[in-house]
């Protein structure tokens, strides 16, 4: 393939957005059916991860004559053997946040790309480990109430205000902020979309 082909995001984070902007890679945001991402507290966070960007292309409500790649991603926390999603309220922001303080976890982030033509998918997954600082009840009380933490799986956002509380990363940075962008040309290769395309198409 030695053209940019049509790209269809099923996702509506403004974070995935912005860095799909960044590198300068074009896309079309589609709505998608809902998808149960409800886990049991014992399932391997690397197969909830990518199996929930599987069925979130497969979600996808591209038009009926697309012709291209619906790209799907899902970005979860896991600490002590337990995933962490969103935040449904405040309360349970603060108390996501008192466990991670002062400890290490992980960030997993499912990637899964659809070709429209014959609905192939292909899927993998990116880990990156976290260092959270120590913090005071009352910095987390402030960081829940500037509103930041409850759209965010693990009730944070390294980008944002969360930059202020990680102490450490080991691995891809951009994974923890919901899109790995080298994991995701290395899935894109399997559909001979090379990383050549994405870097020389405007010359």
């Amino acid at each position: 393939m030695n053209k940019l082909p049509k790209f269809y995001l099923a996702s509506q984070s403004p974070r995935r957005h912005e860095l799909l902007k960044r590198v300068d890679i074009p896309f079309e945001i589609v709505k998608r059916a809902e998808v149960d991402e409800s886990v049991e507290s014992s399932v391997n966070p690397a197969f909830f991860a990518e199996k929930l960007a599987i069925n979130k292309v497969k979600a996808a409500s591209i038009p009926s004559d697309a012709n291209g790649f619906v790209l799907g991603f899902d970005t979860i926390v896991y600490i002590e053997e337990e995933i962490l999603g969103k935040p449904k309220n405040k309360e349970q922001a603060f108390l996501f946040l008192k466990r991670l303080s002062g400890s290490w976890h992980s960030v997993f982030t499912g990637v899964a790309v659809m070709r429209t033509k014959d609905r192939k998918v292909e899927s993998d997954v990116e880990i990156t480990k976290v260092k959270f600082s120590k913090m005071t009840l009352s910095e987390i009380e402030l960081y829940v109430n500037s509103g930041e933490p409850l759209d965010k799986a693990g009730a944070y956002g390294i980008q944002e205000l969360g930059a202020l509380l990680v102490e450490r990363i080991e691995g891809c940075f951009y994974n923890v902020m919901g899109l790995p962008l080298l994991r995701l040309t290395k899935v894109l290769e399997r559909f001979n979309i090379k990383r050549t395309i994405l870097l020389r198409r405007n010359l």
